[in-house]
């Protein structure tokens, strides 16, 4: 009898494969790279390349000044804008010990809501189109065009606002806006049920984001995670409520922090919905108080050169995907000496090194679409 060897060459052996993910995919929101390291169809490790989309924004805040930087500073989030705007101007104000009229105080919350919303929508109808289903994109942006339409006529722009300013705002409300933004947040709110129905209600859908990519509460910790995707972890914690600025501490009563326990892409799909119908909600009680207060300023008057005063503040908010925080260090001119942007999906997306390894690559678009970041706030 004999025995004759067959050669076996490195297809038999377990081999590694390393597949890159962007950084221009459909599934990445724009130029992020995904190293990953498969065995087979399942993923052993991931690392988040950065930075394809860099601007140097900070390095440009230290040669614009104090007006200048929040055009600089609402465009890393382009989804959020007036919301990066309104961080900034509250560091300078912080800074100069600037009191801001009440009608712009109740004004800005009442725009960072509505800009709350309108972020929201985005994810809410491009977040199933990743998974396959493309109606629902067609109702979000239905319903963005009629939040976009009160947005636009109380500021000139329809992505970048440019409406806050050090001590308030631009300009007072136009004649029967108050009226036209109620009409269209309960517009709005008559067919979020859509999303409910359309979406929540897909056996598909669902299918395919319960028990995927189940971030844990430590991981959510480490990673200095927040935003509606920390809270789908069950890590209870809003800046809107635990720290409240603008006319948050009147609206306790309003507002509610809407958390999970799953932790996984269905429940930070809930989160985000559930905290859209809360802004509607919010945005309603700011309308009332609006149409409550007396005529008034809605800003403050300014010097010609707007210098702070020698010193550092650190400013924070509850942006629509999580904290963004604004370090702001001044030598006493017309320009900030350093102003760093603690962004939200800088951090969030670092989870994903957590979340990726171990499981399917066929799970990884829905896993990455849930975590609900802007590309430009990663890299800003």
């Amino acid at each position: 009898m004999t025995e004759t060897t067959v050669g076996i060459g490195g297809a038999a052996e377990s081999t590694d494969m390393v597949l890159n993910i962007g950084p221009q995919h459909p599934s990445t929101h724009g130029v992020l790279r995904l190293r990953l390291v498969l065995d087979g169809e399942r993923i052993r490790h991931a690392e988040p390349v950065i930075g394809y989309m860099h601007r140097g924004a900070e390095k440009l805040f230290e040669a614009r000044d104090y007006r200048q930087i929040i055009m600089l500073a609402n465009r890393h989030d382009w989804l959020s804008a007036f919301s990066n705007e309104l961080g900034v101007v509250m560091g300078v104000e912080r800074m100069l010990g600037m009191e801001v009229p009440e009608r712009a105080v109740w004004t800005r919350t009442l725009l960072a809501e509505l800009n709350r919303v309108l972020n929201h929508l985005m994810f809410l109808g491009s977040y199933p189109l990743e998974l396959g289903g493309i109606t629902p994109v067609f109702y979000a942006f239905r319903e963005r065009e009629e939040l976009q339409t009160v947005m636009e006529e109380i500021s000139g722009g329809r992505m970048h606002y440019m409406f806050n300013r050090v001590g308030g705002l631009k300009e007072d409300l136009p004649a029967g806006w108050l009226g036209r933004a109620r009409q269209a947040v309960a517009d709005v709110r008559s067919r979020m049920d859509v999303f409910d129905n359309l979406v929540l209600g897909n056996e598909i859908f669902r299918g395919r984001t319960r028990g995927i990519g189940v971030l844990a509460p430590e991981t959510v910790h480490a990673y200095g995670v927040s935003g509606p995707i920390a809270r789908a972890s069950g890590v209870d914690f809003d800046l809107r409520r635990d720290e409240p600025y603008l006319a948050y501490g009147e609206l306790r009563s309003t507002l509610k922090v809407v958390t999970r326990e799953e932790g996984d892409c269905l429940a930070r799909f809930e989160c985000l919905l559930d905290q859209s119908h809360n802004s509607l909600d919010l945005a309603d009680a700011c309308l009332d108080r609006i149409a409550e207060l007396p005529p008034g300023p809605i800003n403050q008057r300014l010097p010609k050169v707007l210098k702070a005063p020698e010193g550092t503040t650190y400013a924070w908010t509850e942006n629509p995907l999580g904290i963004n925080g604004y370090y702001l260090v001044s030598k006493g001119d017309k320009t900030p000496y350093r102003l760093k942007l603690r962004s939200a999906s800088y951090n969030n997306i670092q989870a994903l090194v957590e979340l990726l390894p171990g499981t399917l690559v066929a799970d990884m678009v829905a896993i990455l679409g849930s975590l609900f970041f802007v590309v430009g706030d990663i890299d800003k």
